[in-house]
């Protein structure tokens, strides 16, 4: 079968598409991760010591593993049935896409600078996508409110990637009601642990159209094991299970996310979780001494976006010294900006001498 013949029988929409290129799709660990200081995904810096006893691997693990719904569903202080686990949180954003969206039909709404996989997805899906760019990291109401009726899905980011902040409950709000009627609101929650007290999962019993997106691939440190949790009302719930993988997570994931979300577990993920908050916050008060530093994005999560004119020649001297960050810059709004994930205070200092170094060397 020649190439030709390859891509006439293709969807035509995706022989030019490009895909979501992920930190590691980027940048490839190549098997050995210790040679570079990795702050381009928004890992944690450090993992858990959680040790794996999977047993009856031969066997199909169970469609949704009930120790592991449990300990989620404690944690994030919801019934079982409001929760699906998925491959990763990017999965939920592919399963509610395919509910709630016709092919070629039905259009999802994104805020741009934003996560790439909510338009990724809907591509992929054949989605339409419209997009209302933020004003100042905060959502454009106004502009939003004007697609009632044009769209199926909202997707709304807080903490925001790649800036940071959280959106304002008000505003949140506000899109829940005005498409009360007509679309899926999702809010990804993804970051939610470096600033807890703003989830919003106990709205659930006002607003059935509210969907919230979680992961364990951040404070847990467990980017790894793909494993997320897509949460919301059980009529929802059971929708988008008819949709998912007849086995979307293995045992031995289901297994050591579980161990996560034990006692112990969690007291961990609360250490690391303020120990990256204050880590960020000296690491900020760094870069606004810099008069290289043009302007820092706020940050809920567990990195900092700053803009700034030398932002090539810092990517460079960082890439040189095999440190890798993220240059958002071809995001909308955030030319010559870069973003740093928060990891050890060691690989942050490692950033600071390095880029010192190379500004005296210019």
């Amino acid at each position: 079968m020649t190439k030709s013949v390859i891509k006439k029988i293709a969807r035509q929409e995706l022989i030019d598409m490009v895909p979501y290129l992920s930190a590691r799709r980027l940048q490839a660990g190549g098997g050995d991760f210790n040679k570079k200081t990795w702050l381009n995904a928004n890992e944690a810096s450090g993992t858990g010591n959680y040790k794996l006893e999977a047993q009856n691997v031969n066997r199909y693990p169970d469609f949704q593993p009930e120790s592991l719904i449990n300990a989620y569903a404690d944690y994030a202080n919801i019934t079982p049935t409001q929760l699906l686990a998925t491959r990763g949180a990017d999965e939920g954003i592919e399963l509610i896409i395919r509910t709630f969206c016709k092919a070629y039909q039905d259009n999802v709404l994104i805020c741009p600078p934003t996560y790439g996989m909510y338009a990724i997805s809907a591509e992929n899906h054949g989605a339409g996508i419209v997009e209302v760019p933020t004003i100042n990291a905060e959502l454009d109401i106004n502009g939003i409110c004007q697609h009632v009726g044009n769209v199926n899905v909202v997707f709304l980011c807080s903490p925001g990637n790649p800036t940071g902040n959280l959106l304002a409950h008000s505003q949140i709000k506000e899109v829940l009601d005005a498409f009360s009627d007509s679309a899926m609101i999702v809010v990804d929650e993804a970051y939610i642990e470096f600033s807890s007290e703003q989830t919003v999962t106990s709205w659930l019993a006002q607003y059935p159209n509210l969907i919230v997106l979680r992961t364990l691939s951040k404070a847990f440190a467990l980017a790894g094991l793909r494993c997320g949790f897509t949460i919301a009302n059980t009529d929802v719930i059971e929708l988008i299970a008819k949709v998912i993988a007849p086995y979307p997570v293995p045992a031995p994931i289901a297994e050591l996310a579980s161990n996560a979300l034990n006692a112990q577990g969690l007291s961990v993920m609360n250490e690391r979780v303020a120990l990256t908050n204050q880590l960020k916050a000296d690491f900020t008060i760094w870069l606004e001494k810099q008069s290289w530093c043009e302007e820092i994005y706020a940050s809920d999560a567990n990195f900092v976006l700053f803009r700034t004119p030398l932002k090539q020649p810092i990517f460079d001297a960082l890439i040189d010294n095999n440190i890798l960050i993220r240059d958002q810059s071809k995001q909308l709004q955030l030319e010559n900006c870069l973003r740093v994930t928060i990891g050890s205070q060691e690989e942050l200092s490692l950033v600071q001498h390095t880029i010192t170094q190379m500004l005296t060397h210019v």
